[in-house]
């Protein structure tokens, strides 16, 4: 937040306010920012843990292997409802158990679930990692899959619906970042 401080006026009139920043009344700033090498460590190591749908689904769409499975870690019910074409199926409570016999260590796997409000996906990816696999969440969930406008599969077979305007651009198959 910018406040401007009055300054004495001169002979050829008043004077143009000076903007000084005062972080004590902005809630966004009353923490200050971390140093740039510290928020560069940060969001360096963010990039290790997380895939961005958008990327998944560019990867996915490609010819030939993209070098990671993706792993739906929701219920029967709601993989049914819609799922990623090509994910495998393994709910959260049942990767101790079945990991070992639908996934190979050597492949990374990206985890999702419901959406963002939904950390599902981020307990599939601990459960993963804790049994010795190489992992990231995809951030967004099936929810963003599905808004983007990228195809998925029911039970029903193969739907897509309009990519909502909020999540990705109207004119452009690239957002851009």
């Amino acid at each position: 937040m910018t406040a401007t401080s009055p300054t004495a006026p001169t002979a050829a009139g008043p004077a143009a306010p000076t903007a000084t920043t005062t972080p004590a009344t902005s809630p966004v700033l009353r923490v200050a920012p971390a140093a740039p090498a510290d928020a560069a460590a940060y969001f360096r190591a963010s990039l290790v843990f997380h895939a961005d749908v958008s990327d998944v689904a560019a990867a996915l769409k490609a010819d030939g292997d993209p070098g990671f499975v993706v792993l739906d870690s929701r219920s029967t019910e709601s993989w049914d409802q819609g799922h990623i074409p090509g994910a495998i199926h393994l709910p959260t409570a049942l990767i101790a158990e079945q990991a070992g016999q639908l996934l190979d260590k050597d492949v990374p796997v990206v985890t999702y679930c419901w959406g963002p409000g939904c950390n599902g996906a981020t307990r599939a990816a601990l459960a993963l990692a804790e049994l010795g696999y190489q992992v990231k969440e995809m951030l967004g969930g099936f929810e963003y899959w599905a808004r983007e406008g990228f195809a998925f599969e029911t039970w029903q077979g193969t739907e897509r619906r309009d990519a909502d305007p909020l999540t990705s651009p109207a004119e452009s198959a690239n957002c851009g970042c």
